[in-house]
């Protein structure tokens, strides 16, 4: 086939995966370019991202390239790419999902629950906001950050903050795993809708892409995230109160948490249902159904 042409957002953990989906294709004998796209959510880096004000800030312009075939795939990160289906486009291949949970890195403590009355924790995440607020409350002063993985490492060591939450996955795929302190595990955290794993876009039409991906595709991960985006489009029809879910598939069942939290992190709705895997949406539909 020709050379496949892979976009994705220039910063350090975009460039991470496209690079791994690049290798692995070319180990599979094509020839890959990796094109860099600059997107709406990177002009902005102090604004938190839920105020920049339009879905798919880091995802639109990659997929307008797409679609004008200045690219033949695009690599996100799942959790980044929204639930609306983009006519023309199709996600062709799901690799295994990475870590998927959340992780905190303190300047001084080991774990949150070493750290003081009071202390300052940084995420950009309203999902993590109202999980933190939930499970401790009234403990801490919770505070907006932006910018990428080195700068908010940079921040907690320059003592801005006492402590920072994080993807497991953005810091185990850059080397930076020994920043952790600890884990912020299910099912106390869930994580947010596709964290960890990564999608890879096509043209629907573009059957020689599709066939090129095809191999990197799990089919476990794929239900999975699916059964996840279901649920968060549904929900997000009549609710804008953070989300999170996770989904698995055990011994061929595929098992759905959802939840969905009040904001101010008192209230904290959540179910957990099972299907097969190829009803993967239907069941994330049931999930998002029972909490609304």
């Amino acid at each position: 086939m020709s050379q496949i042409r892979l976009g994705t957002r220039g910063s350090a953990l975009a460039r991470w995966q496209a690079d791994w989906v690049a290798g692995q294709l070319r180990a599979n004998g094509a020839e890959v370019e990796i094109v860099e796209i600059r997107t709406s959510g990177d002009e902005s880096t102090s604004e938190p991202v839920r105020e920049l004000g339009a879905i798919g800030v880091f995802t639109k312009e990659i997929q307008a390239a797409l679609l004008d075939e200045r690219i033949d795939l695009a690599v996100h990160s799942l959790k980044d790419l929204p639930t609306e289906t983009v006519p023309g486009l199709v996600l062709a291949a799901v690799p295994v999902r990475g870590p998927h949970r959340d992780a905190v890195v303190c300047g001084v403590f080991p774990s949150l629950d070493d750290l003081p009355d009071g202390a300052t924790i940084g995420t950009g995440s309203l999902r993590r906001r109202t999980q933190l607020l939930h499970k401790y409350p009234g403990r801490f002063q919770i505070e907006e950050i932006r910018g990428n993985v080195d700068t908010r490492l940079r921040k907690v060591k320059q003592g801005e903050y006492d402590a920072i939450l994080l993807a497991e996955a953005g810091l185990v795929r850059l080397g930076l795993q020994k920043n952790i302190t600890s884990i912020l595990e299910p099912p106390d955290f869930l994580p947010a809708v596709g964290q960890g794993a990564l999608g890879l876009e096509t043209r629907e039409n573009d059957s020689p892409t599709r066939t090129a991906v095809a191999f990197l595709n799990d089919p476990d991960t794929f239900a999975s995230v699916a059964a996840e985006r279901a649920f968060l489009k549904r929900m997000q029809g009549g609710c804008s109160a953070p989300i999170a879910a996770y989904g698995q598939v055990i011994d061929g069942v595929l098992h759905l948490h959802g939840r969905v939290m009040s904001l101010d992190g008192k209230e904290m709705n959540e179910t957990r249902q099972s299907a097969a895997p190829d009803r993967a949406p239907d069941l994330g539909e049931t999930v998002a159904e029972i909490l609304l």
